[in-house]
């Protein structure tokens, strides 16, 4: 089964025919709310409002843990994520929609791993590239069938939030090599690696990051909004594309 985690702007999903929703325990707590079963043509999904249903988490206060395991706990195998981000470097302007290949953690203190306590053994997991190859290539076919142009690749770098980040901050992410800066990335792709899921995230380039382009001295919150409003039109159309495809495959 395939599952939409939906992100700043996609709380919800138009074009999902809902089934029902589900409430799933897991021994890592709550998840950001029940689980909502659908059809996407003929393709079952599952979705899941990574923020909540009103959009009241947090990037740091939502249970990563909690939302990979009850998607896991349910016969989910393909998880896509939508995210929105600033766009670091000059290619990923405002509005622009990426399929990142690459990840740099610079979070702290969430739980970012199911591998912990006296109990568990002690587990390496390869997280050389990050988000699942077959996944992206996927999305990649799906933007192309939707007319949609997406940028295939891109490096995100997951941040703590929820501030916004300073220039100086964003210009040291620049060095690092970084072209997305985001809050919800990790530990979120490492947890789905952890379970076996095969994930991939569309990244919704919300505004430039701090210090860059329009956002030279400061960043314009309703014209975020304004931004991502638009763009989610466009993500929609490519996860309908992509969801059928994969219920092709």
């Amino acid at each position: 089964m395939l599952a939409i985690l939906g992100g700043s702007g996609l709380t919800e999903f138009a074009t999902l025919r809902i089934d029902r929703k589900q409430i799933v325990r897991t021994p890592f707590g709550e998840p950001s709310g029940p689980l909502t079963y659908g059809h996407v043509g003929e393709t079952e999904v599952v979705f899941l409002a990574r923020h909540g249903y009103g959009h009241t988490l947090a990037p740091h206060e939502i249970n990563y843990r909690a939302n990979l395991w009850a998607l896991h706990s349910r016969g989910v195998k393909r998880v896509l994520s939508v995210c929105t981000v600033g766009g670091i470097t000059a290619e990923f302007t405002a509005g622009a929609i990426a399929v990142p290949d690459q990840i740099i953690d610079y979070t702290w203190g969430r739980k970012s791993t199911f591998f912990e306590g006296a109990e568990q053994p002690v587990v390496h997991v390869d997280f050389t590239h990050p988000y699942d190859e077959p996944t992206r290539e996927l999305l990649l076919a799906a933007a192309q069938e939707a007319g949609e142009s997406v940028v295939p690749r891109g490096t995100y770098a997951a941040v703590q939030g929820p501030r916004l980040e300073t220039a100086a901050e964003v210009n040291r992410l620049d060095r690092d090599g970084a072209h997305l800066v985001g809050m919800t990335g990790m530990p979120e792709a490492a947890l789905a690696r952890e379970l076996g899921l095969a994930y991939a995230a569309l990244a919704v380039v919300a505004n430039p990051a701090a210090g860059r382009a329009g956002s030279r001295e400061a960043i314009s919150l309703e014209k975020i909004g304004q931004v991502v409003d638009v763009a989610m039109g466009r993500v929609r159309r490519i996860i309908e594309k992509a969801v059928v495809r994969h219920g092709g495959s």
